[in-house]
């Protein structure tokens, strides 16, 4: 029986992880779960961050997956070497990949990382991203209000805008080139991001990133037939319907909304 890629998020924004993902390996089934009733995760304590991702990942393990990956930032860097005690298959975290990318991309060493307060605060980014360039500079800013915006879908509103300068004018004071969007969230901002930045700072995407790092798991080989979506939320299915029509360019059909049963949640 074919096994599916088994993806979880606090929401809506692994949608790029998934995206990338599909546009990467199309004939791959592919399970999402977004855990709408409890977004945001950013600015939970560490206990409640591994608390939900391992309830998350118990939820995608009893679908059978092959592989799981964390499309959120905050879980990928405070709950992963708990998630990784769960199973035997392969978990993949967004942090590596998007710190592996933000190495090589960088030219003048001086690195910028936005994320939520949880993945901020854990230092995550820049020991991933100084493993494979120890000289880097690294300027880090948590950011909360990004994610109830792209929750939102306002992802072009004035206050989008206005909140992006007030958050990122600082960054730019320190010259960056590269800048890490240290949540899966915040390239549905990346207009407004860019824009604030300039074209001078390359923006590095972990959902781009972790497409690519999963060639070493799965191979791209296309035998015509597209592979099944399917999509559970734990809340308010037809908001993640309208923002994912948003982000997919086409409607969310098989979605699902899931109770949070006591069985995600024992050993």
């Amino acid at each position: 029986m074919k096994k599916a890629i088994g993806i979880f998020d606090s929401g809506v924004g692994g949608l790029t992880v998934y995206k990338a993902i599909r546009n990467a390996f199309p004939e791959e089934d592919i399970i999402y779960f977004g855990d709408t009733a409890r977004v945001p995760y950013g600015p939970k304590s560490p206990n409640t961050i591994i608390e939900y991702s391992l309830q998350n990942a118990r939820f995608l393990l009893q679908q059978g997956i092959k592989i799981l990956i964390i499309a959120c930032n905050t879980s990928s860097a405070v709950a992963l070497p708990a998630l990784q005690k769960l199973t035997d298959i392969p978990i993949i975290g967004v942090i590596e990949p998007g710190a592996e990318q933000a190495a090589k991309t960088t030219i003048n060493n001086r690195i910028g990382v936005i994320g939520t307060e949880g993945t901020i605060n854990s230092g995550a980014y820049p020991a991933a991203i100084k493993k494979f360039l120890p000289e880097v500079q690294i300027f880090s800013v948590a950011c909360p209000l990004f994610v109830p915006l792209a929750e939102e879908g306002w992802l072009e509103h004035p206050a989008a805008e206005l909140i992006t300068k007030e958050y990122l004018t600082p960054l730019k004071e320190h010259k960056i080139d590269t800048l890490v969007l240290g949540c899966t969230h915040y390239p549905l901002l990346s207009k407004i991001i860019q824009q604030v930045m300039g074209q001078e700072v390359t923006l590095v995407d972990s959902a781009m990133a972790i497409a690519d790092y999963l060639s070493i798991y799965l191979s791209s080989e296309n035998d015509g037939q597209r592979g099944m979506d399917t999509f559970y939320v734990s809340d308010n299915e037809a908001k993640f319907a309208r923002i994912a029509e948003r982000i997919l360019n086409c409607q969310c059909s098989n979605l699902t909304k899931v109770r949070l049963f006591e069985s995600w949640f024992k050993e």
